[in-house]
């Protein structure tokens, strides 16, 4: 077997139910991405968050497929079944991944759905490129002002992320016995509905994939690191423009990597309807914890001609 052989058999998954699902790749932004694709209609696509890949959305591709979208999950760059380049890997470029696969899908536009990172890459995609995102929906992540503001403030809500600065180390650490770390971080993230131990050696057998874990990190590590930086200063000023398309905002009660405080003032950069949504005792994973919940939240508002504030 192949080492991309390999890759495939970790990751083109099937959804819960048997349901076909399509899995291919598609060119954007001088890499390739794999994508998983359920449906006709409206394009929905859907940016998973760390330390998952596009499995995180198994449970919205079907749910979204049958309420009338084309609902896509793809990897980010240098996760899952995507290309792990040697560099790319700050916001402005992740963005250009996302803008650039809508192009790729051949559709106009998409309502973006990120979570985690996906939610932080999102939000940037919605202001750097606004004529293709028709709407955007995030969930346990704040608008990117905010999260640097709280990174500054309260380090230790943000431990896992100050020790991602360190070189090489990290990388072990989250590859060391099997990836059991990424499995501890998905239940110690979790609210009361712990995962299944099934679904959490899903994840870490992605994670074990050659190179996923350094790529992973990477944009935690610019994030950070470019703080003072010339790159890092416009890219935060850059993030001022406001968002003009509807935002639906979705955050777990009981979220111990994101303060709900720190999420919920994300609306003061969106200048069209904003729907905040909190999910009462919920963690960090509310599209997993909560599945239907979510799903049916996120579909009643994808089909609201007009979300109100």
């Amino acid at each position: 077997m192949t080492a991309s052989d390999s890759t495939a058999a970790v990751v083109r998954l099937d959804v819960p139910g048997g349901r076909e699902v399509t899995h291919r790749d598609v060119a954007a932004n001088g890499a390739r991405f794999h994508i998983a694709e359920m449906g006709d209609g409206p394009l929905v696509l859907l940016l998973h968050g760390f330390p998952q890949f596009w499995w995180t959305w198994r449970h919205q591709l079907p749910a979204l497929a049958d309420a009338g979208f084309r609902a896509v999950a793809m990897d980010l760059r240098g996760v899952g079944g995507s290309d792990r380049t040697p560099r790319g890997y700050d916001p402005a470029n992740l963005a250009l991944d996302i803008t650039g696969v809508i192009r790729s899908l051949g559709e106009p536009d998409a309502a973006l759905v990120g979570h985690d990172l996906g939610g932080y890459l999102a939000w940037t995609a919605a202001v750097m490129r606004p004529k293709l995102v028709r709407r955007l929906a995030v969930s346990s992540m704040s608008h990117p002002r905010r999260w640097r503001s709280a990174m500054l403030a309260d380090v230790r809500r943000s431990s896992h992320i100050w020790s991602f600065q360190r070189p090489w180390l990290p990388e072990r650490q989250l590859t060391a016995d099997d990836a059991a770390l990424v499995g501890r971080m998905i239940r110690d993230w979790s609210g009361p509905r712990l995962p299944e131990e099934e679904s959490l050696e899903v994840y870490q057998r992605a994670m074990a994939i050659p190179s996923t874990a350094h790529c992973s990190i990477e944009p935690y590590r610019w994030m950070v690191r470019s703080m003072a930086r010339p790159d890092g200063l416009q890219f935060n000023r850059r993030m001022k423009l406001p968002v003009r398309v509807p935002t639906l905002h979705l955050h777990g009660s009981l979220d111990p990597v994101m303060h709900t405080r720190t999420a919920a003032g994300s609306g003061e950069y969106v200048e069209a309807p904003y729907r905040w949504r909190l999910f009462d005792g919920l963690g960090h994973w509310p599209h997993e914890e909560d599945p239907v919940a979510f799903s049916t939240e996120l579909i009643n508002w994808l089909k609201d001609p007009e979300p109100d504030r």
